[in-house]
């Protein structure tokens, strides 16, 4: 039987994102060996993910920490993928995603720097964050990483590592319509309402500088980022990685998982109406409000969201802005992580040393 043509193109779009963020290639070789189904898609990765979780359990009862964080954290990102765009399979997206926690949260002491779960109160429940401060920092500046429509906090610890290496304190968080927060609150425009209560968390905290904060997004994140930036005067900094300037444009030409994920994320009942409140998603006589540095990564060989919505943000944006596009980038860059990593966090801690 020839294997299922969303498997196959899912597997290209996605393949360098996968091993990016921390799936091991032959892993993912096998894995792409078994997988014939969509359906079985959720299985599948999660059998790799387990067989993970159970050395991280066999090296932790054998007092080896560093092996089991190590384990740990790739059993948490092969259970974030079992859950890729399953959105439509919402028991076992949520299994799924509940291992995810377990296991990114057994190696939250173990890693270096250690994780802390921040959980900001908002709108009557809490919007949760994992906050890594550079080892040796008494009062750091911070860079708040947001992740796009199918991604979730857990899924930048390895873009994380590039910021805190650098003497700035990442923050990965959960918004609306984002890994746990998905689940209580749909995406929304507005995400100046989201990012002015995390930085009134930061505001009461000596450990970090709430003065010099930066907004970095990817994909999705990337319209969050600048958006927020654009009504939020406290932020100092944005980064946006390969996002839309209208979200409404790029949506009919997402694989129709993508789409499917975004009906439900976004709490519309039908294709119609996801693409209205998609609509709502535009930095359209928004981004003139931007008026703090501005740093937008693209590649050109992106097939999610194209290059010319970058230059879009750049012409529209009031303060200084930089455009780089990479020739040999994809969406988001993943497959030149060694690129837009380096890239980003060096940017914003030239753009926080104040």
């Amino acid at each position: 039987m020839p294997r299922d043509a969303l498997v196959d193109l899912i597997l290209s779009h996605f393949t360098p994102r996968y091993v990016a963020t921390g799936v091991d290639p032959h892993d993912l070789a096998r894995l792409a060996a078994r997988l014939e189904r969509w359906e079985d898609w959720c299985r599948e990765w999660s059998a790799e993910a387990a067989r993970h979780e159970q050395l991280a359990e066999e090296a932790r009862a054998r007092g080896r920490e560093v092996t089991a964080t190590e384990a740990s954290l790739r059993a948490a990102i092969y259970y974030h993928y079992a859950k890729h765009l399953f959105a439509d399979h919402p028991d076992e997206y949520r299994q799924a995603h509940e291992r995810m926690l377990a296991c990114y949260g057994a190696a939250a002491a173990g890693s270096s720097p250690p994780m802390e779960r921040v959980e900001v109160p908002f709108e009557g429940g809490v919007l949760p964050g994992w906050l890594r401060r550079p080892v040796g920092a008494a009062r750091s500046p911070v860079a708040i990483l947001l992740p796009g429509l199918d991604a979730c906090k857990e899924e930048l610890h390895a873009w994380s590592n590039a910021f805190v290496r650098r003497g700035v304190a990442s923050f990965t968080l959960d918004g609306p319509g984002q890994g746990e927060t998905a689940f209580w609150q749909p995406i929304r425009p507005d995400w100046e309402t989201v990012i002015g209560p995390v930085i009134d968390a930061f505001e009461q905290r000596t450990d970090v500088d709430a003065g010099r904060v930066a907004v970095v997004g990817q994909s999705l994140g990337a319209y969050y980022a600048p958006r927020a930036a654009a009504f939020e005067p406290r932020i100092k900094a944005c980064v946006a990685n390969c996002g839309p300037f209208d979200f409404s444009l790029a949506l009919p030409e997402m694989p129709a998982c993508s789409r499917a994920t975004f009906r439900v994320r976004s709490g519309a009942a039908d294709d119609a109406e996801a693409l209205e409140r998609a609509r709502q998603l535009s930095l359209e006589g928004v981004a003139q409000r931007i008026r703090c540095p501005l740093l937008i990564v693209f590649g050109a060989g992106d097939r999610i969201i194209p290059p010319s919505e970058g230059e879009r943000l750049a012409r529209a944006a009031a303060g200084p802005t930089e455009l780089v596009v990479y020739e040999d980038g994809n969406h988001v860059c993943f497959n030149i992580s060694y690129k837009f990593r380096p890239l980003t966090a060096d940017w914003v801690a030239e753009q926080l040393a104040l």
